[in-house]
């Protein structure tokens, strides 16, 4: 679920509160983790993604590197600082 709540290039409207992303999957992956309690709360000017984890605590991770989703990978990535 952590990854979940991480890896996308969701961002978060703060006027309505809600997510907005290119991609409805993508959407629905971030809020199904929020559901279980991993809720992506924003980025930080600095390149950081911050969440909330199921016991409350808020994390924050460092971006370094994005590999986007390609049709060759089948996937997208993130290299993560903690």
């Amino acid at each position: 679920m952590m990854h979940l709540a991480i890896c996308h290039t969701v961002v978060v409207d703060k006027n309505k509160g809600v997510y907005n992303a290119a991609s409805p999957d993508e959407q629905a992956l971030v809020e199904g983790a929020k559901a279980e309690g991993f809720e992506f709360v924003g980025r930080e000017t600095d390149n950081v993604i911050v969440v909330r984890d199921s016991l409350g605590y808020t994390l924050r991770y460092k971006v370094l590197n994005v590999l986007e989703f390609n049709s060759t990978r089948k996937r997208m990535s993130i290299i993560m600082e903690n």
